[in-house]
């Protein structure tokens, strides 16, 4: 079996660029995100769940989820978002674990933004999690999802703290914009990883 690297982050962190520098190494990805928009897609179980508890209002005129209403919706209401996470927490990791069993590399990625905050660190072999500036992950988040900067705060805010997340950590990548720095560290941790796995196999 595949050793398996938990990367994390805070929102706006940076979690799609490093997954894709580990990509560009030959490295599986598995992305909660991806896995999640996967789960909501039209005619499933989960989409059909969330109409019957926020309306067909909560659908765009294709039939596919309004993702920004929605986000609007649980950022505003913790029970809302409780809710939310209650439902789709479950499939998204049996559809994870389905995805990891059938993996034959070396090592691979798993990208879950709430990992702490779902006590999910205890299934990965090794946790890689993200340190960068507040300042620039708000900035990024306010650019990337045109937002306001109150909804962007409040998005960070509904978060665990940077230093509680670094206090599970295994390894910690410094994601600061620069992107040179970023690929020399994702090499060094390409060869750990590499070497770390070769460990765990020899006593399999």
């Amino acid at each position: 079996m595949s050793y398996i690297v938990a990367l994390s982050g805070g929102i706006a962190s940076g979690k799609s660029t490093i997954a894709n520098l580990f990509a560009q190494l030959g490295t599986p990805i598995i992305d909660a995100d991806v896995i999640a928009r996967k789960v909501v897609a039209t005619g499933s179980f989960a989409l059909t769940q969330i109409v019957k508890h926020f309306s067909l209002e909560i659908l765009l005129e294709n039939g596919e989820l309004d993702r920004s209403q929605l986000r609007e919706i649980i950022f505003n209401n913790d029970h809302e978002r409780l809710w939310l996470n209650n439902l789709l927490h479950p499939i998204i990791a049996q559809e994870t674990q389905k995805q990891i069993a059938k993996q034959t590399a070396p090592y691979i990625i798993w990208v879950v933004p709430l990992l702490i905050e779902n006590n999910l660190h205890q299934l990965a072999d090794r946790v890689l999690i993200i340190d960068t500036p507040e300042a620039l992950q708000l900035e990024r988040l306010i650019d990337r999802d045109k937002i306001s900067e109150s909804l962007a705060k409040r998005m960070i805010d509904s978060q665990v703290s940077l230093s509680d997340r670094l206090a599970f950590a295994d390894d910690i990548i410094v994601n600061d914009g620069n992107l040179v720095s970023l690929k020399m560290q994702i090499d060094d941790l390409h060869e750990k990883y590499l070497h770390n796995s070769k460990i765990k196999n020899s006593y399999e």
